[in-house]
């Protein structure tokens, strides 16, 4: 593989390589984020089926229960986002150096191969 082009790819490989990093903190902000909206929807989940009372009931899925839900529904989209993003950007990586590693492999079997024919 000529040198501008590997260069090229390593640059490409790098860039990616950000980017990964920046969904990896995403994800883990997200993450941290939906660990608490699951324990607060749990939560009022739980106060939910200990209360009789009706009204207060709705109070609480007003207020707490439902916004949480949704809250929570969010983060959990997001996280799929995030982990699918995470995939292609990764296959970007994979490819490069699939590529990489072949024309290496290839500029090797020349060099033998010129090795005895000499």
């Amino acid at each position: 593989m000529e040198t501008h082009v590997k260069k090229s790819l390593e640059e490409w490989k790098e860039e990616i390589g950000e980017i990964l990093v920046e969904i990896d903190k995403e994800y883990e902000e997200i993450k941290k984020e939906l660990q608490v909206y699951s324990y607060k929807f749990s939560i009022t989940k739980q106060v939910i089926q200990s209360t009789v009372n009706e009204e207060i009931i709705r109070n609480i899925r007003h207020l707490y229960h439902t916004p949480f839900q949704e809250r929570f529904n969010e983060l959990k989209e997001g996280i799929r986002d995030l982990e699918e993003k995470k995939k292609v950007f990764q296959m970007f990586i994979d490819k490069i150096d699939k590529v990489r590693g072949k024309e290496e492999s290839n500029s090797t079997i020349v060099q033998n191969e010129q090795m005895t024919f000499n």
